[in-house]
C-alpha cells in the first residue's frame, strides 16, 4: 500500500505504531567532513515522512521527541534513521517538518508542469531533475533554448497556475493493472511491490511519481524560470524556482538592490551605467598603477647599482608588488655576483618570494629560503622563486642570507 505521505501530502502530524527498531549506522556530512553516525533503522506501520525518492529529498521530522534524521525506501517500507531507541508496539505521534516537506511539495509539482508544457509545446523531453537546496534544474532533451521561448515558456506555465487546476495521484493495485491501463511506467525499480502511483495534473499530464505534491496548482503560486546551463551530451539544464523559494528570491534581489543604490549613490535604473563607469575608471587606474610600479621597480634597481657602499646582498619588500616587479628589478640590476632576494604580498601572512644571483649560490640556500618562511619553490638559471606562507620570517632570511655570504668571502 501507499504510504500515509503519498496518500494526502497535506497530512502535518500522524498517530501510527512501532513494527520494528534495528541497530544501524549512516554517514553524514557536517561542517564540511564526513562522518558515521550510530543509531537506529525504524519502521513504523505508515508514516507521513517521505522517504527519498523520485528526485524528492527525504523529509525532516520527528517521532515523539525523537528527531527523525534520514528516511529511506525499502521496497514497500519507510525507514527512519534516529539516535534513540524505540520499542517494537509502541503507537508514536509522528510531526513533519513542514518548512521543508511543502517547499519540496511546491519544486516537484513545479517540475511536472514545466516538464509537461515544455514538452508539449517544444517537445523538450526531460531526461532527469535536481531539487537543490536553494534553486533546482530540469534537465531537458535540447542542445540549446532560445530566449524568447523562455520567456515564452514562463508565461504558459503561470497561466496554468492561475487556471487553478487540480493535481492528484491515482493508486493502481500493481504495476500489472496499472500496465493493462495502457499507463507509461517508465523506470519503476525492480523491487517495486504493491500499487503504481500516477501522479495527473488535469488536462495536462499523468505521470508515474512516488514523490509528495500539492493538491492544485494554485498552491504553486509561481515560476520563475531563471535561465539555462549547458547539460550533459547535447542537453540543456533549465534553472528555476517556484512558490515561496521565488518570494525569497525576490527579497534578497530587493535587499541586493537596495545595498547597491547606498553603494552607486544612484537608482536602480542607473546601476548598469554605474557600474560600467566604474569598470572602466578602474582599469584606467590599473593601468596608471602597473606603469608606475615598474618605474618604480627600474629606480629601486638603479639606485642599488649607483650606490657606492652597496654589498653583495639587494633585499627588498613591496606590498603591493608582483612576479613583474621583481622580475624588473633582477634584470636592471643584471649582476649574478648581487645576490638578490625578493619579497612581494602581505608581510603579515603570505606573499611571493624571489631569489637571484650565481646559480651555484641559489641552488645552495634556494630551498632554505622557502623553508623558512614555510613555503615551496623551485628554480633554475640562478632564479628560485615560490610562495611565502610566514612572510614574518623575511628578517631572519635575510640574516641567514648575510651569514652565508660572510662565510664564502
Amino acid at each position: 500500500m501507499a504510504l500515509a505521505c503519498q496518500r494526502n501530502s497535506y497530512l502535518q502530524e500522524f498517530t501510527t505504531k512501532v513494527k520494528s527498531c534495528e541497530p544501524a549506522e549512516i554517514k553524514t556530512v557536517a561542517n564540511g567532513k564526513q562522518q558515521k553516525l550510530t543509531g537506529y533503522d525504524v519502521i513504523l506501520e505508515d508514516t507521513i515522512l517521505f522517504p527519498e525518492g523520485g528526485g524528492q529529498p527525504d523529509d525532516r521530522g520527528r517521532i515523539g521527541n525523537v528527531d527523525v534524521l534520514r528516511i529511506t525506501r525499502q521496497g514497500a517500507e519507510a525507514v527512519h534513521f534516529v539516535l534513540t531507541p524505540l520499542d517494537p508496539g509502541t503507537e508514536v505521534c509522528l510531526k513533519v517538518d513542514w518548512t521543508r516537506r511543502f517547499d519540496h511539495m511546491q519544486q516537484h509539482s513545479g517540475q511536472h508542469l514545466i516538464s509537461a508544457v515544455a514538452e508539449e509545446k517544444y517537445g523538450y523531453k526531460t531526461g532527469s531533475w535536481n531539487l537543490g537546496e536553494k534553486t533546482s534544474f530540469i534537465e531537458l532533451d535540447t542542445p540549446s533554448i532560445p530566449q524568447d521561448r523562455l520567456v515564452e515558456l514562463e508565461e504558459l506555465v503561470n497561466e496554468k497556475i492561475r487556471d487553478h487546476i487540480p493535481m492528484y495521484p491515482t493508486l493502481y493495485d500493481s504495476k500489472e493493472v496499472a500496465e493493462e491501463q495502457e499507463v507509461q511506467l517508465g523506470d519503476l525499480p525492480n523491487d517495486h511491490v504493491g500499487p503504481v502511483r500516477i501522479v495527473t495534473i488535469e488536462g495536462i499530464e499523468n505521470n508515474m511519481c512516488c514523490g509528495t505534491h500539492v493538491s492544485n496548482l494554485s498552491h504553486l503560486q509561481t515560476v520563475k524560470l531563471l535561465g539555462v546551463e549547458k547539460g550533459k551530451q547535447s542537453k540543456t539544464n533549465l534553472m528555476f524556482l517556484v512558490g515561496n523559494r521565488v518570494l525569497k528570491y525576490l527579497g534578497k534581489c530587493c535587499e541586493n538592490e537596495k545595498h547597491l543604490t547606498g553603494l552607486l549613490k544612484g537608482s536602480p535604473d542607473e546601476h548598469k551605467e554605474l557600474v560600467e563607469k566604474m569598470q572602466k575608471s578602474l582599469k584606467v587606474a590599473q593601468k596608471s598603477c602597473t606603469t608606475l610600479l615598474r618605474d618604480l621597480a627600474v629606480l629601486e634597481a638603479q639606485c642599488f647599482k649607483s650606490n657606492p657602499e652597496k654589498d653583495g646582498l639587494f633585499t627588498l619588500h613591496r606590498k603591493e608588488g608582483d612576479f613583474a616587479f621583481m622580475s624588473i628589478i633582477v634584470n636592471e640590476i643584471n649582476d649574478e655576483r648581487i645576490l638578490k632576494f625578493l619579497t612581494i604580498g602581505d608581510e603579515k601572512t603570505s606573499g611571493m618570494f624571489l631569489l637571484s644571483g650565481s646559480e651555484e649560490v641559489v641552488s645552495d640556500v634556494g630551498p632554505k629560503v622557502a623553508e623558512m618562511l614555510e613555503g615551496k619553490g623551485a628554480g633554475k638559471n640562478g632564479r628560485y622563486q615560490g610562495k611565502a606562507n610566514k612572510l614574518q620570517n623575511r628578517p631572519k632570511v635575510e640574516a641567514m642570507l648575510k651569514d652565508y655570504l660572510a662565510t664564502r668571502k
